[in-house]
């Protein structure tokens, strides 16, 4: 089964040739097969070797994943994996960006032509948070913002082709799997409500935008971001798929929206990828857009409880190993607080779990797939 079989094929994707479709498939499989039948060495050599040594050498277990961390990163087993997972990493830009630089010629043209829905509002003259500049998110070569040529939308045609093979098809095959998990909580906890107005923070393509959209036709519906490739791509990528969203190059912690502006803000995974400084401003702008009983809702990897050891070390990899550098800082940081300093009433503020809402592509016929809960995800949630 080929890759573009479990990715919608919408006007903006370009289509892979053979031996480019061949080589993205095998990444993917890789990746599935070092999560699968390699990762969970780590936790088996962790048990019978590794813990067994700390524990004669300092008469204790680990107390945290630091700890974890000082003798497990000398083990071959787990070398072995990290180096492999690295190289997975590697491989799928690799993979993805001989698709698009093949098509680009093709696909600007699809992308400068006019387009009907929606809009896209650019500012050349943003200061780029340096939480993006100072190195490459994820490895993805660039980042989200970087220009190499005129009206480029490379960076967001790399993003939307490597989000199925990074999470191995989990995030559907419209990648709009947090968007869902994001509207599916909404839905549930405030069913009378029909917002009217929606701001999706650090929306990247708008690939968690548009299921806004899709479920609320009636609501004016915004992204933001800071990467103009990324927008281009996304305001294209909406228009060829149906759908208006409002996008906009903009920094989630100080934006040009008016106060009490929004019935929802949200977010899926940005929180993670940006500082220490700026989480609390988010929260403050966050506070400062929504309307009086408006809500917040940013899906991320908040901690709702104290990890085991050695959870805590192997969740950490990603922040070690494939610069997510503020991850870990983030799992330290008081978020309910800042929230709370923000403006948001203690009891208006919780972080709890909610179920993952993805649709995932089955092999027969053409069914794109079907929706479905697949374990539990960290929220945050407040209202105003």
């Amino acid at each position: 089964m080929s890759l573009q079989f479990r990715q919608t094929l919408h006007d903006m994707l370009p289509q892979p040739n053979h031996d480019e479709d061949a080589r993205q498939d095998f990444v993917l499989s890789f990746r599935r097969h070092l999560s699968t039948n390699v990762s969970p060495g780590s936790t088996t050599v962790y048990e019978n070797r590794v813990k067994p040594a700390f524990e004669k050498t300092y008469g204790r277990p680990p107390h945290d994943g630091n700890e974890v961390r000082k003798v497990m990163t000398k083990d071959p087993m787990y070398q072995l994996w990290s180096f492999m997972q690295g190289e997975s990493q590697r491989m799928m830009w690799a993979s993805t960006i001989d698709t698009i630089e093949r098509t680009l010629p093709d696909t600007l043209t699809k992308a400068r032509g006019k387009k009907q829905l929606g809009s896209l509002t650019l500012d050349p003259n943003l200061t780029i948070p340096r939480y993006h500049t100072a190195y490459d998110i994820h490895q993805q070569p660039g980042g989200y913002h970087t220009d190499a040529i005129q009206d480029d939308v490379s960076e967001g045609l790399v993003y939307d082709m490597s989000v199925p093979i990074y999470a191995m098809g989990m995030m559907g095959p419209e990648n709009d799997a947090s968007g869902e998990t994001c509207i599916n909580y909404f839905k549930t906890h405030f069913a009378d409500r029909k917002p009217a107005r929606v701001l999706d923070m650090g929306c990247t393509i708008g690939n968690s935008t548009v299921p806004w959209a899709k479920h609320f036709p009636e609501a004016e519906v915004y992204g933001l971001d800071v990467g103009a490739p990324c927008l281009r791509y996304g305001h294209a990528r909406a228009n060829a798929m149906g759908v208006a969203v409002h996008l906009s190059q903009q920094n989630a912690e100080h934006t040009n929206f008016p106060d009490n502006h929004f019935d929802v803000v949200t977010s899926s995974l940005m929180f993670h990828e940006t500082s220490t400084t700026a989480a609390p401003a988010i929260f403050k702008e966050c506070y400062r857009l929504l309307k009086p009983g408006g809500v917040m809702i940013h899906w991320d990897a908040w901690r709702t409880e104290k990890p085991a050891p050695l959870r805590e070390f192997l969740g950490s990899w990603e922040a070690y190993n494939n610069n997510e550098q503020f991850l870990v800082q983030m799992l330290r940081m008081d978020h309910i607080s800042n929230a709370v300093a923000a403006g948001f009433a203690p009891d208006k503020v919780k972080i709890e779990r909610t179920p993952y809402m993805t649709k995932v592509a089955i092999n027969t016929d053409a069914k794109r797939g079907y929706m479905g809960s697949f374990g539990n995800v960290p929220i945050f949630v407040a209202v105003k």
